[in-house]
């Protein structure tokens, strides 16, 4: 659904003195850059070396956004275009799979996170309206952690309807995710002309990029997969205690990633990422909830949209570990902020516990909470001003509308809400909870979800085999 609303937190005037800042960061104190093949390229595309670091000219800056795509639009592996990103108007949320425990939808207990759960994870998103993608990275307890993201990648492939959004613990695992999502797909070439995935990847703040992400990044770029660049800039921890200086930091890391890919790959895809937070000096956590993150959050959103590149957001979370009154206020304060920033594509939808854990049924709350901003981020439309005059003056002082014409033909503009109630008498008891896990029941007990053809199917189980033989 298009919106028309939008939060602006950060004027263009300060979004000026931010990328100006970035710059300097990019060209005079530059980045630790590890990797040589990806150190030479970005020395061939115009950076600079100094001592252990790069420095990124803003030629090469100018360069990059000249070649990357404005635009990106995911499919579904049966080549239908389900997302288009870049349009701003437009936001698509996602859930998230990598945490080390679940908050059980059956016992409400906390406990690990196992391979089933993945499985849950797919088809519950298959069921709600507002959740378009699902994050498979693969934390299962119970699968060895060499090819977890293998594993994880396969079973979203075989249960879910939606684009994938993943990860890998390691380079191997992305060869591996690479192999596998071409063959489904049809070829690398096939993957590249219609993605149904697209790839997370970070590096490590303040203005470090490990070899690790460097290869991934590379990788990604050269079969032109989406590719995410997200760095978790704490402030006080990983990034300066300054909120504009934790945002040029961000920014600049960033920026430096979308190089690397176009030194690699002109025309890559890519999207920008950023998690300018908090750490908490009281506990020592990299805040998910903190009100400062998610100012911070719709502030790097504006200098995306500055640069013409799709955005990756964060919301949908708490630090609680209980689904309580904290939980529900955190996850209602970040979807308000977040709907109205210029967010594309935004993830972690019923993440818990400062990441530690995933709770269903925060996930199908949140989707009802989305479904609600959607209709307030639409905004007063006075295209219909005039048609509305004619109808009080046809109706009258002391007269009603319930049965005009045009009430009939209008009303379900209205957002009328699947869980929340808005009955005439309402229950001594909410039923809020119970509905919610009246539909995780449902997905838990709903026919697998399988869009792959038999023989695929056959082909991903084989490739699961050899995966584990190569582990034991």
């Amino acid at each position: 659904m298009a919106k028309r609303l939008h939060l602006s937190v950060i004027d263009q005037d300060k979004i000026i003195k931010l990328h100006y800042a970035t710059l300097y960061l990019l060209n005079k104190v530059g980045m630790r850059v590890q990797g040589e093949d990806v150190a030479r390229r970005l020395l061939d595309y115009g950076c600079r070396k100094s001592g252990d670091r790069i420095l990124f000219p803003l030629e090469t800056l100018e360069k990059a956004l000249s070649t990357v795509p404005r635009e990106i639009t995911l499919y579904n592996t049966n080549g239908k275009p389900l997302i288009c990103l870049g349009l701003k108007d437009q936001q698509y949320y996602g859930t998230h799979a990598d945490q080390l425990e679940i908050i059980d939808p059956v016992t409400g207990n906390v406990r690990p996170f196992l391979r089933e759960d993945t499985k849950l994870m797919c088809r519950l998103a298959n069921q709600l309206k507002n959740i378009s993608f699902i994050l498979s990275v693969g934390m299962s307890s119970d699968v060895p952690p060499e090819i977890q993201s293998q594993v994880a990648f396969i079973d979203a492939l075989k249960f879910s309807e939606k684009i994938i959004n993943f990860s890998t613990n390691d380079v191997q695992g992305l060869n591996d995710i690479i192999d596998i999502a071409s063959f489904v797909a049809g070829g690398v070439k096939e993957l590249s002309e219609r993605p149904y995935l697209f790839f997370y990847c970070e590096p490590i703040p303040p203005l470090m990029h490990p070899e690790a992400s460097i290869e991934k990044l590379r990788l990604a770029a050269e079969v032109k997969i989406p590719v995410v660049y997200m760095p978790f800039c704490m402030m006080g921890g990983t990034a300066v205690m300054s909120f504009s200086g934790a945002l040029a930091q961000c920014n600049a890391e960033v920026l430096a990633g979308l190089i690397i890919t176009q030194a690699v790959k002109a025309g890559a895809p890519f999207i920008y990422g950023a998690m300018p937070s908090i750490f908490d000096m009281k506990t020592t956590i990299g805040s998910y909830a903190a009100p400062e993150f998610h100012l911070m959050v719709a502030a790097a959103s504006a200098m995306a949209d500055y640069y013409g590149l799709p955005f990756y957001g964060t919301a949908g979370c708490s630090d609680s570990r209980h689904i309580d009154e904290q939980a529900v206020a955190e996850v209602s304060m970040q979807l308000f902020s977040t709907i109205l920033s210029k967010a594309d594509l935004v993830h972690d939808i019923g993440v818990m516990d400062h990441c530690n854990s995933i709770s269903p049924e925060i996930v199908v709350l949140a989707n009802e909470i989305i479904e609600g901003l959607n209709a307030y981020a639409q905004g007063i439309n006075i295209d219909d001003l005039q048609e509305a005059l004619e109808v009080i003056e046809s109706v009258g002082p002391g007269g009603h509308f319930l049965n005009e014409g045009h009430t009939l033909n209008n009303f379900k503009a209205i957002w009328y809400p699947n869980i929340f109630s808005r009955d005439m008498k309402n229950k001594v008891v909410s039923e809020v909870r119970s509905k919610l896990r009246e539909i995780i029941a449902n997905a838990l007990t709903d026919k697998d979800c399988v869009t792959l053809d038999e023989r695929l199917i056959k082909e991903l189980n084989a490739y699961e085999r050899s995966l584990n033989d190569r582990v034991k």
